[in-house]
């Protein structure tokens, strides 16, 4: 899919506005809802895929349900969160009242099934700052030398919810932070993945790693840190991130197995900050090796199904 092009074939020109060279598009043209032809629908999958984020600007007709009904067509939605179950049966409440998301991650990879994708929504937001930023993997893999792809490839790192990332840790958290990480921190999981993931649908390679990450397998603790300090940084150079500068009516759509994500802690404890985020089933991580990830602890089987479209051979 060009940077910039019209699909003809659909309903509703789709057009497809690139925002940078390694990642992130606003699309145009497109009322997201359960009614999309499957041309549409189509497009914003290609879309998806050469660019890792995509936005929509004008979304104000959605809600819940609608947001819902199109995450089904894109996928299987999953149960909102493996641990927090209190916050709803469709959707993850991303709610600056429970803390904030200022670390990179991948989202839920201490579960073996990483989700493929997640739509978030703007439902509240301050009136300054908490925009999103994202860093492709893929661009981060591609663009280290042969010597450290190959050290990549060959790592395998065990990734844990004792910390989690949608609650900074706080000097003095209020009660709402701590009942939240109470809830994050209920069931344990721990899970191996390969350091370098190959894209289930692209066969593209990416670094799997993010904040989530406990230890590099094998290592002792102070050069695992250097390790993943090496590549993690190559994820989050500038070039390879778009920054989104949220406003009501604004959708965004990113492929959780080729990216991380970053929501910036720019605004005041007076200013609050609501998104409601729609998960989509994935398959289990494949390494270069053909070698998946593993369960240490912990059982996401009701969380999410496998996605069959997605599953490793």
């Amino acid at each position: 899919m060009s940077a910039d092009h019209t699909a003809a074939d659909t309903e509703i020109a789709v057009r497809v506005v690139r925002l940078g060279a390694h990642i992130g598009a606003r699309i145009e043209g497109v009322r997201l809802g359960g009614e999309l032809d499957t041309a549409t629908v189509a497009a914003v999958r290609a879309a998806l895929d050469e660019h890792k984020v995509i936005f929509f600007r004008g979304q104000h007709h959605l809600t819940e349900d609608g947001q819902y009904d199109f995450a089904r067509l894109l996928g299987q939605p999953t149960t909102p969160h493996p641990t927090i179950t209190s916050a709803g049966v469709r959707s993850l409440a991303i709610d600056s009242r429970h803390g904030r998301s200022n670390t990179w991650h991948t989202d839920v990879t201490f579960v073996d099934r990483v989700p493929k994708a997640s739509i978030l929504r703007a439902v509240a937001l301050p009136g300054y700052g908490g925009s999103t930023t994202w860093a492709s993997t893929v661009a981060a893999y591609n663009s280290l030398p042969e010597p450290l792809k190959r050290l990549a490839e060959r790592l395998r790192a065990r990734h844990s919810n004792q910390y989690d990332y949608a609650a900074t840790i706080e000097d003095h958290p209020d009660e709402n932070t701590r009942a939240y990480r109470r809830e994050f921190e209920s069931t344990y999981f721990e899970t191996e993945h390969p350091v370098v993931e190959v894209h289930p649908e692209t066969g593209e390679r990416a670094l799997l790693l993010g904040c989530f990450v406990k230890q590099i397998v094998g290592l002792p603790s102070h050069e695992s840190h250097a390790l993943f300090r090496l590549f993690q940084d190559r994820v989050t150079r500038l070039e390879h991130t778009v920054r989104w500068n949220w406003s009501l009516g604004d959708v965004a759509i990113w492929d959780n197995r080729a990216t991380q994500h970053y929501a910036i802690d720019d605004y005041d404890g007076n200013e609050h900050r609501k998104l409601t985020r729609i998960t989509l089933a994935g398959s289990i991580p494949v390494g270069v090796d053909g070698t998946p990830s593993t369960v240490i602890a912990g059982d996401a089987e009701y969380y999410s199904a496998v996605d069959p479209r997605t599953r490793a051979a």
